[in-house]
């Protein structure tokens, strides 16, 4: 029987801690659940992706440039402009038309004549009275009721307004007041408009008033009022763009009604108020659609693109906030390096800085525990020393007692010396900024303080640089006491294993791209398995010296010193000539420093 608390292969922990059902109850259900579960899935990743404030940003971001976007594109059309062009264009062809058939339409009253006795009498012989030549243009009025017929044939199909004025400016026929004439404007409302409608009406005219004049309507008398029938009625054409009260484009044409090369008035043709808007209204609506496709594509994308960013950073995240919590328990950061973008070297650089972080912790609970072992041994001796201190029956037993004593004291003062040098070597590497170190002068001026003193050894260094020339320098990046903490370290190693009256070499050459230190002696050499083990912390491999004369700390340290230059150090043997049997001896011992050349 399978156990109730484990998963099976098609069911995560998630369904499990979120339904809190059993394996058995999930086999159970149909397979026509499972989308509906996938869409739960995908509808908990976007409700959780849209409480990221990283995702809000990128959404938001992108979304206020494509209303930008949208916003110029509504308000820098180039559509109503060219609309507004070719709407003028056609209502000045419109009106010619139409001018030169109401032109056609003006007769002369052909039922009565008038004759003037006085001008009878003074006709010579073969003249005749009157002629075409002295009719005036006034003979040939616009006549309302043979025009209206006319014009109410024009005008319909177009769905424009047409007046007629005569030469003084004064109303002479309105298309809207034409009897069976479609009245396309809407009538003045008989209500006060709400709240929501002036608003409309408001943004409306902000929108396409620009530089525009406001349009008013004038009276039957006063048509030189408008600028393009006074034009007009001077016999020129013009056309004029305005906008009403309600924001509605309005374009009209004027044009002069010309018979015989003399101005019987003028015609104008003017759009009804919501004929362009309309088309425009239309083309916005278009680009909103479109806007509101793009917006919706693009919230789709940035919501993918969050969850490329937005969810690795928060795991990453959460993982720290773990190895905060729990330092003792080794958290692993999740692994994105295989991304070639910036979250791949964050997760990079987190998973290092973790395994650097435990490795020192690690190294802490190591040192500690060797600092506690090593320190344990002196303070016993001394303990036992200064509990039988009292119990001695004779001088003798007390002297060597006081020397046990002060051989112990003197052993933890050097431990703790040591062992405080060592704990602070990371932090002060850490603190001091690396600058260029001349070699050559660091180590002469060694060589010669070790000549001096030669630290209760009778026993010389010599010093040697190979190189080219003797101005070859020999610079390297990083702290001059610590690397020259090292040197000494190495040369006080190699005096204390050497016999009174040898010498120890040091030499200091190129080697790739590096800068190789070696130091020799002649000492018994160090035993095979001790080759690697000598770098260790505390250990010491002294049998001509008495126990408890060295730490063992001086190589430990200068390896940390090398390695933190990024610089590798390790110690072999020099072969020296075989003895009688064959067998090959070693002549001495010899460390080497290799660092990064400057």
């Amino acid at each position: 029987m399978l156990d109730r608390t484990q998963p099976d292969e098609n069911q995560s922990a998630g369904d499990i801690a979120s339904d809190g059902v059993s394996e058995h109850v999930v086999e159970d259900k149909p397979h026509g659940f499972r989308p509906l579960n996938w869409l739960k899935r995908a509808g908990q990743f976007f409700f959780a992706l849209s409480f990221s404030s990283l995702t809000r940003r990128i959404v938001s971001l992108n979304l206020a440039g494509l209303v930008a976007l949208v916003a110029s594109i509504l308000y820098l059309s180039q559509f109503r402009a060219g609309l507004i062009d070719a709407r003028a264009q056609s209502l000045l062809v419109q009106a010619e038309i139409i001018a030169g058939a109401i032109a056609a339409s003006a007769t002369v009253q052909t039922n009565a004549i008038t004759i003037d006795p006085d001008r009878l009498l003074d006709l010579k012989p073969g003249e005749t009275y009157g002629g075409p030549d002295e009719y005036s243009p006034l003979d040939f009025p616009i006549n309302p009721e043979r025009v209206a017929p006319v014009l109410r044939t024009l005008i319909s199909p177009t769905k424009t307004r047409a007046r007629i004025y005569d030469p003084n400016g004064s109303l002479l026929l309105d298309s809207r007041n034409l009897e069976n004439v479609l009245r396309l404007d809407l009538p003045p409302p008989a209500e006060k408009p709400g709240f929501v409608e002036r608003g409309m009406v408001a943004v409306r005219t902000w929108l396409n008033r620009g530089d525009l004049p406001l349009y008013r309507e004038l009276g039957p008398e006063n048509g030189n009022g408008y600028a393009e029938v006074s034009d007009a009625l001077q016999g020129q054409k013009r056309s004029m763009v305005r906008v009403n009260a309600r924001g509605e484009v309005i374009v009209s044409v004027a044009v002069p009604v010309l018979r015989s090369r003399a101005i019987h008035g003028a015609l104008m043709l003017s759009t009804q108020g919501d004929d362009i808007d309309q088309m425009v209204t239309a083309e916005r609506l278009a680009i909103l659609k479109v806007g509101g496709v793009a917006a919706a594509v693009m919230i789709m994308l940035s919501l993918l693109l969050a969850s490329t960013i937005a969810g690795p950073v928060r795991r990453l995240a959460d993982s720290a906030e773990s190895v905060r919590r729990r330092i003792k328990a080794r958290i692993e950061i999740p692994d994105f390096t295989r991304r070639r973008d910036e979250i791949g070297h964050l997760s990079g650089a987190l998973r290092d800085m973790t395994s650097a972080l435990y490795s020192r912790i690690e190294a802490i609970e190591m040192f500690a525990a060797d600092v506690a072992h090593e320190l344990k041994n002196p303070l016993t001796s001394l303990r036992s020393a200064v509990e039988t201190l009292p119990l001695a029956r004779n001088e003798n037993s007390r002297a060597r007692l006081l020397e046990v004593i002060e051989h112990d004291v003197k052993r933890l003062d050097r431990l703790i010396s040591d062992i405080s040098d060592a704990s602070r070597l990371d932090a002060e590497l850490q603190r001091q900024d690396a600058i260029p170190v001349d070699l050559r002068r660091l180590l002469t001026t060694l060589v010669s303080v070790a000549n001096e003193t030669k630290l209760g050894h009778d026993v010389a260094v010599e010093i040697r640089f190979e190189g080219r020339s003797p101005t070859d320098a020999f610079a390297v990046t990083g702290h001059d006491s610590r690397l020259g903490q090292v040197v000494s370290n190495l040369l006080s190693n190699a005096q204390s294993f050497s016999e009174a009256g040898s010498k120890v070499r040091l030499t200091c050459r190129r080697a790739r791209g590096e800068i190789e230190i070696v130091v020799d002696d002649d000492g018994p050499g160090i035993r095979d398995d001790a080759l690697e083990r000598i770098f260790e912390r505390f250990y010491t491999d002294r049998p001509h010296q008495g126990f408890g004369q060295n730490s063992g700390l001086g190589l430990s340290i200068s390896k940390q010193i090398v390695d933190a230059h990024g610089g590798r150090i390790w110690a072999e043997n020099r072969a020296g000539p075989p003895d009688d049997e064959g067998t090959p001896t070693v002549a001495g011992a010899r460390f080497v420093v290799r660092l990064p050349a400057l």
